[in-house]
C-alpha cells in the first residue's frame, strides 16, 4: 500500500533518535527557549519580520481572528470572504468569531481563488477581510488578490498551511496577507507532531497574538510591550502583573517538544520542497497525455511545493473510474480538501446565505488526491503514474 505519508518526521530515524534524547536530558518542557528561537528562525526562513508559534494551524487560524477582534480592526457580523475549496479550520473560526463567512469560488484548473472571483463577489457584499486558502500547494494569482484587496480596503488573510515553501514569481506564498498561518501536523510539508505558526510583519498584531496565546496575559512580550500594557492599565508591581489578563485570549501554547523538532524538521524544509514539486511534475507528464483528466495551472509559481498529488477528473463518472484504479493499486486517497464547504453539516447548520460556486462545485465532485512526500520510491512513483493512463 502507499499510504497518505510513510513517516511522522523527515530523515525519520535520526529526529526520532535526537527527540528521545531530548526528552531524556533535556530540563523544562512547557514553553521555553526552543520555541521563541523557532520563531525567531521560522520568521527569518519565511522573510517575516515575525513569527509566533501555536499547539497547531487551527489554533493559528482561531487565534488571528481574536486577535483582529481584541484590536478593533474586525468585529461582530463583519462579513469574512474565504476560499470555497478549504479546510473546516479555515471556516469554523469565522463562526466562532462571531463573523459571518462569505464564500469565494475557486478556479478549477488552479484549485484556488483568483482575484476575478474575488472582484465578482465584492460587488455582491461588502468584505472586511478575506481569508484564502493557498490550496494543496498551489495558489491563485496572490498579487492581483492583494491589489485588489488594497484598494477595497479589505484585509488579507493568507491560510498557508498546505503550502509551505511554494514561490510566486511576485513573492513567497504566505507573505501577501497581514498575517498568515502555517501547519506543522504529521501529514505536512514538516512535522513537529501538531503545531502551527503565524507570521506576520505588524508589531501589534504580533504582540497581540501573543497575548491570545496565552490566556490573555503579558508573559511572553518583551519588557518595552509589558510596561506599556501595565502602565496603561495601572499594573503596578511584577506580583499582581503574574495574574492579569489584558484581552480575550485561549491556552494555544506549544510546548518545547514542537520548538525543538520544528528548529531540525526546518533543515530539511528545501530539500523536500524540491523533490514534492519533481513527484508531482512527473505525474503531471502523464496528466497532459491524458484528456479525461484536467492540466492544473502553476506557470505563475516558481518553486511548487505540493501538498498532495491533486487530480482532477472532467466528470464524476470519470473520477470514479480513477478511485477505483488508485484504490486497486493499493493507493489511499482522499477527497479534495473538503470540497465546496457549503455543503458541510456545520456549514449549513450555522451559515443562513449560500451562494453559488460552480468551481467549487465541479473540484468537489470531480477532484481527489493522494501522498506526496520525500519517501516515495521509484516503484511508488510508477504504480501511482500507472493509475493515471487513459486504458
Amino acid at each position: 500500500m502507499i499510504p497518505l505519508m510513510k513517516n511522522a518526521f523527515l530523515n525519520e530515524v535520526e529526529t526520532r533518535k535526537a527527540l528521545a534524547d531530548f526528552i531524556l536530558n533535556g530540563g523544562r518542557l512547557s514553553m521555553d527557549r526552543n520555541c521563541f528561537e523557532f520563531e525567531r528562525v521560522f520568521a527569518g526562513k519565511q522573510g517575516r519580520k515575525d513569527a509566533v508559534l501555536f499547539n497547531s494551524g487551527g489554533s493559528a487560524n482561531l487565534a488571528i481572528l481574536q486577535a483582529l477582534k481584541n484590536m478593533e480592526i474586525l468585529k461582530d457580523n463583519d462579513n469574512i470572504g474565504f476560499s470555497a475549496l478549504t479546510w473546516s479550520t479555515n471556516t469554523m473560526p469565522v463562526i466562532q468569531m462571531g463573523m459571518n463567512p462569505v464564500a469565494i469560488d475557486c478556479e478549477p484548473s488552479t484549485l484556488n481563488s483568483m482575484s476575478y472571483h474575488l472582484s465578482e463577489r465584492i460587488k455582491q457584499v461588502k468584505l472586511s477581510a478575506f481569508f484564502i486558502t493557498n490550496a494543496l500547494g498551489f495558489t491563485g494569482d496572490l498579487d492581483e488578490i492583494k491589489n485588489l484587496c488594497d484598494r477595497n480596503g479589505i484585509i488579507l488573510i493568507e491560510d498557508n498551511c498546505e503550502a509551505l515553501g511554494t514561490e510566486l514569481k511576485s513573492g513567497k506564498s504566505g507573505n501577501f496577507g497581514l498575517a498568515s498561518s502555517f501547519s506543522f501536523f504529521v501529514a505536512h510539508h514538516m512535522s513537529t507532531i501538531e503545531g502551527g505558526m503565524v507570521c506576520t510583519d505588524n508589531e501589534e498584531l504580533a504582540e497581540m497574538l501573543r497575548i491570545v496565546r496565552a490566556n490573555g496575559w503579558d508573559r511572553n512580550l518583551n519588557a518595552r510591550q509589558q510596561l506599556k500594557w501595565r502602565k496603561s492599565n495601572n499594573i503596578n508591581s511584577e506580583f499582581e502583573a503574574k495574574y492579569t489578563f489584558y484581552d480575550l485570549g485561549f491556552n494555544f501554547r506549544p510546548t518545547e517538544i514542537t520548538g525543538f523538532l520544528g528548529l531540525l524538521q526546518l533543515k530539511f524544509l528545501d530539500e523536500n520542497s524540491k523533490t514534492r514539486e519533481k513527484n508531482y511534475l512527473c505525474i503531471e507528464n502523464i496528466v497532459k497525455k491524458n484528456d479525461e483528466l484536467l492540466v492544473l495551472k502553476h506557470d505563475h509559481i516558481t518553486l511548487l511545493s505540493t501538498f498532495a498529488m491533486p487530480v482532477v477528473c472532467k466528470s464524476p463518472q470519470l473520477r470514479d473510474k480513477y478511485l477505483s484504479q488508485f484504490s486497486g493499486a493499493g493507493i489511499e486517497i482522499r477527497p479534495m480538501i473538503a470540497g465546496n464547504i457549503q455543503e458541510q453539516p456545520f456549514y449549513k447548520k450555522y451559515v443562513k446565505r449560500l451562494y453559488d460556486l460552480p468551481g467549487a462545485d465541479y473540484l468537489h465532485k470531480n477532484g481527489f488526491y493522494c501522498g506526496n512526500y520525500p519517501e516515495l520510491t521509484e516503484t511508488d512513483m510508477e504504480t501511482i503514474t500507472s493509475c493515471l493512463f487513459k486504458y
